[in-house]
C-alpha cells in the first residue's frame, strides 16, 4: 500500500490498463520504496485505491485490482504462479508441510497454519527460468503495516511439500 511507504517521488510510465506492455502513458509518482514494492512484488495499492501492477513480460499497468499478467484478480492465499514446466496453470493444491526458512528456522506457526489452510490455484506462470527450479509464488494479499518485508508473513521456504488436490 502506497501509504506504507516512503522516499523520493518516482515518476512510473506504463500502461494505463492491461491492454499493452511496456508502455509509456504517465502513471504517476509515488514514493521510491513503493515503487521498489510493486516491481519486488508485483502489485500495491496506490493512495486513491487502484493497484499499480508490475510483470517483467508487462512491465507497470494501473487497474482496480490485483491482477495476475492475463488480468485474473488475486486472490489471497488461492492465487499462486509456478514455472509452467513444474506447476502448470490450473493446477490446485495444498501446503501439506512448510519446511524451513532459507536460513534453516522454522516459519512462524501462525503463518504456516495460514499458508496450509490456503486452497492454492496454479493461476499465472514465471518466465521459466525467472522463478527458479521448482518456485512458486503465492499471494497471500496486501501488507500489513510498515516494514511488512521485515515481519514473519514476508519469507522464502525451502523443502516446502505440496498436496495436489
Amino acid at each position: 500500500m502506497e501509504e506504507l511507504h516512503d522516499g523520493e517521488g518516482e515518476s512510473v510510465t506504463g500502461c494505463r490498463g492491461l491492454d499493452c506492455a511496456h508502455g509509456d502513458a504517465d502513471l504517476g509518482e509515488y514514493p521510491a520504496g513503493f515503487v521498489e514494492a510493486v516491481e519486488s512484488e508485483g502489485t500495491g495499492r496506490t493512495a486513491d485505491g487502484r493497484y499499480l501492477n508490475w510483470s517483467y513480460d508487462i512491465g507497470y499497468w494501473l487497474d482496480t485490482a490485483p491482477r495476475d499478467t492475463a488480468g485474473r484478480r488475486l486472490e489471497p492465499f488461492v492465487s499462486a504462479a509456478a514455472d509452467p514446466g513444474v506447476l502448470p496453470r490450473g493446477t490446485t493444491f495444498r501446503i501439506a508441510g512448510c519446511g524451513r526458512t532459507e536460513d534453516g528456522g522454522r516459519p512462524h506457526a501462525t503463518v504456516c497454519a495460514a499458508l496450509r489452510d490456503g486452497r492454492w490455484k496454479v493461476t499465472d506462470e514465471f518466465t521459466p527460468g525467472l522463478g527458479g527450479s521448482r518456485h512458486l509464488d503465492l499471494y497471500i494479499g496486501e501488507e500489513t503495516g510498515r516494514d511488512f518485508t521485515s515481519s514473519a508473513w514476508y519469507l522464502s521456504l525451502v523443502g516446502v511439500s505440496l498436496l495436489k488436490t
